[in-house]
């Protein structure tokens, strides 16, 4: 069933990522202008990240005609042993549905709960963080599809609100009335130009069932989706969070992460600093020559810096799932897990090799959304 009405109306909420979860969105990777050398080294990545996954929830990998046979043969039929090791077939379900690339977080749907229990999704506009104006692919109706396809496959009920330009990852939840957002991507002029800053936060309380929003004022440096909170910010508890940081005044992030603590501290919020990779990740001259660019794409340069972040986690039942980038980063990777580790005693923190990721844009919360616990539509 689709609703017209907002969820808070029906008394609907979005719950926090560290809550429980029935199970967890991912798509398998193909695109290549995303993926260099046909993806196989993303794919691998992807394959143990599903893994870990599984070991406590069950997960729909999305793929499409030309990524199923590898998805089944990777995941199912002949993992490698570090995958095999753990025991995950029985949660791995691969759901046939043709997207424009493997950002889950983007463009599967966002889900929300009530206090009975009952999960809805919520079905947002999605036009590639930009549409014709600063839109990273020229064509993005597969990926704009995808929300619905999946709620109707997977048994959810969901919410119309596809006049409303959003993705999951500019949005983060606390489970308890807060949402954390960034004014450079939800004021861009490629999401919602219509609408007042004012606007939108009704829009986003009423959606997500949410008592107050924080406007963290930037993001990552040399984010491409305008800036996502999930890349600088993420809530660990209520009214708690990790921020991304620095303390080199030189480099551009600096005041950046300063002016998100300042927002964050008038807010109430505790705050733990989680720093930034000791050394920028860079896409290099063999990464350059393993993509293949469609007209109108968004295209790569040897020695860019990309938006490299351990706040990029994800929460699954019983881990925490964070990148590491290695080579000089070694000594920031574990940095980062000791960190993590302090700060999330329930879980177990588990490092994955996330090079092959972040080469796409992005990172392991952007290719990955949760679905709380709860009951579907019957």
């Amino acid at each position: 069933m689709i609703y017209r009405s907002f969820p808070k109306e029906d008394g609907f909420y979005m719950p926090a990522e560290f809550d429980k979860h029935e199970a967890s969105i991912m798509i398998f990777p193909e695109r290549p202008g995303s993926w260099p050398y046909e993806a196989k080294a993303a794919q691998r990545v992807f394959s143990k990240v599903i893994a870990h996954i599984s070991d406590s929830e069950k997960i729909y990998v999305i793929v499409s005609d030309r990524t199923e046979e590898a998805a089944r043969k990777m995941l199912l039929e002949e993992p490698s042993p570090e995958i095999a090791s753990i025991e995950n077939k029985k949660n791995i379900y691969l759901l046939p549905i043709e997207t424009d690339d493997a950002w889950a977080r983007d463009t599967a749907p966002s889900f929300v709960r009530d206090s009975k229990g009952t999960v809805r999704g919520i079905n947002w506009r999605f036009n590639a963080w930009g549409g014709e104006f600063d839109g990273l692919y020229a064509s993005w109706d597969k990926d704009d599809a995808l929300a619905g396809i999946f709620c109707d496959k997977a048994g959810y009920d969901y919410y119309d609100e596809h006049d409303f330009v959003l993705e999951g990852g500019s949005i983060h939840s606390d489970g308890a009335g807060t949402i954390l957002v960034t004014e450079s991507c939800l004021l861009s002029k490629g999401r919602n130009p219509g609408m007042s800053k004012t606007e939108i936060e009704e829009r986003l309380k009423n959606c997500l069932g949410a008592k107050r929003v924080i406007w963290l004022p930037r993001g990552i440096y040399n984010d491409e989706t305008n800036e996502h909170v999930d890349n600088v910010c993420a809530f660990v508890g209520k009214d708690e969070v990790v921020l991304a940081w620095t303390d080199d005044k030189n480099d551009p992030q600096y005041e950046m992460s300063e002016s998100c603590l300042r927002v964050l501290e008038e807010n109430g919020i505790k705050v733990h600093k989680l720093p930034i990779p000791d050394h920028p990740v860079c896409v290099g001259k063999e990464d350059l020559e393993g993509y293949v660019f469609e007209e109108g794409e968004d295209v790569r340069e040897a020695g860019e810096r990309l938006a490299a972040s351990y706040v990029n986690f994800y929460f699954t039942n019983k881990a925490v799932l964070i990148p590491q980038f290695g080579g000089e980063n070694e000594e920031s990777d574990r940095r980062a897990l000791e960190i993590m580790s302090n700060i999330c005693k329930d879980r177990t923190v588990i490092p994955i090799p996330a090079r092959d990721i972040i080469l796409g844009g992005g990172n392991i919360h952007c290719i990955t959304q949760q679905i709380p616990a709860g009951e579907r539509a019957k």
